[in-house]
């Protein structure tokens, strides 16, 4: 894709940084799910090939839970989860839309994700992290 451009983001304290082609307008998803609503996070996914640890990748710890199929990366400085690969698109990346530079300028469509009934919904972001 021609339209995409490259943006950088990173956690809190500034040890992980990455970067990730974007569209100008993209979607990102607002799930309900027991750890995206603990932590409020919204991302949007990418296919593996759009998105690079740019810094800190050795500063990085993992957390799974239930089918271990999400990779849930944190800062071991800050905590903050910038990015981790989701159960839904183990293929690609999920990038938390406010850890991206300068967040709040990018032209974005909030969708709802009902990750409660992740079963039934997770076909829907299928097709997200497909080059």
């Amino acid at each position: 894709m021609s339209d995409l451009k490259t943006r950088q983001g990173g956690c809190h304290c500034g040890a992980v940084r990455f970067e990730v082609d974007l569209p100008e307008l993209f979607e990102v998803e607002d799930c309900n799910c027991s750890i995206c609503a603990m932590s409020g996070n919204i991302h949007v996914i990418v296919p593996a090939s759009r998105f690079r640890i740019i810094q800190g990748k050795d500063n990085l710890n993992e957390y799974t839970f239930n089918t271990g199929g999400a990779k849930h990366r944190f800062c071991k400085t800050c905590g903050i989860k910038s990015f981790y690969v989701p159960r839904s698109n183990q293929d690609g990346y999920a990038v938390t839309w406010r850890c991206l530079d300068n967040w709040m300028s990018f032209d974005v469509t909030i969708s709802a994700f009902d990750g409660q009934n992740w079963e039934a919904n997770a076909g829907a972001l299928a097709h997200k992290s497909q080059d």
